[in-house]
């Protein structure tokens, strides 16, 4: 009686392991089934959002509108290029000037960026944030159309940016540019600072959403004719909860 004892622990043993391996393998499977699950809602979520904004805002642009207006994205029009591509000048048929940025064709590259200024940029309207008219999505291009502010960005003015070429790498020397600092008098200055905590105090608490920028620098301030200020570039934006005070973004993110 005492010798069988063990065997029947070692049959109870290999049924329980038995038993286990199945209900770990269905475990990790559910629990598979439901990230993917939940990744495909979010990505169907923002594609509705956006189908949501073309139908109630008319904000597509036809690609061979843009063409148009950019000369065929020449060189003569490029205006910079940003941290998911380059953008461009323009002018409508109707007079209008514009910026366009022209993402970059890198499959999946910007296009999580693309979809959050889109979603973003549409529902937030403040006189120190840039203003978009609208986008295009043909082909393989990815455009967002914006208002072409005439003094460009506030790193112009603040610096000048010289490359030198030697054989091993390519060094940047960064220096105050006098001719441009000079049209930045103190009461310019303090316009556009004041100007910069409007738009922030406006992502942060008055708009309907709550949005951190979390890229926000010299070069994505944009100046108008009259040296007013206005966020740009809310690729890398988080949206918060209303009553949300903090949180944890999981990776570090901005451009330099």
């Amino acid at each position: 009686m005492c010798a069988g004892h063990p065997k029947r622990r070692r049959k109870s043993s290999q049924l329980s392991v038995f038993i286990a391996i199945p209900t770990i393998m269905a475990s990790l499977l559910a629990i598979g089934i439901w990230i993917c699950h939940r990744w495909r809602k979010a990505m169907q979520t923002t594609d509705k959002e956006i189908e949501e904004i073309i139908e109630a805002e008319s904000l597509q642009f036809d690609l061979n509108t843009i063409k148009a207006a950019t000369s065929n994205f020449s060189l003569d029009n490029k205006l910079g290029r940003g941290g998911f591509g380059d953008v461009y000048k323009g002018k409508l048929g109707s007079g209008q000037e514009i910026a366009v940025k022209r993402l970059s064709k890198n499959p999946g590259q910007g296009v999580a960026e693309f979809k959050t200024e889109v979603v973003l940029v549409a529902k937030l309207q403040h006189k120190n944030l840039v203003k978009l008219l609208g986008f295009c999505m043909a082909l393989k291009e990815k455009l967002l159309v914006y208002e072409f502010l005439p003094n460009s960005s506030l790193d112009r003015f603040l610096f000048e940016h010289v490359s030198c070429e030697f054989k091993t790498k390519t060094t940047v020397v960064v220096h105050a540019d006098p001719t441009k600092s000079a049209l930045l008098d103190w009461e310019t200055r303090f316009k556009i600072i004041l100007g910069i905590a409007g738009g922030l105090l406006y992502l942060h608490e008055d708009s309907r959403l709550k949005v951190i920028h979390r890229d926000l620098k010299s070069s994505n301030i944009l100046l108008d004719e009259s040296m007013n200020p206005k966020i740009s570039d809310f690729g890398l934006a988080k949206l918060f909860g209303m009553d949300q005070t903090q949180g944890d973004t999981g990776r570090i993110v901005g451009t330099s």
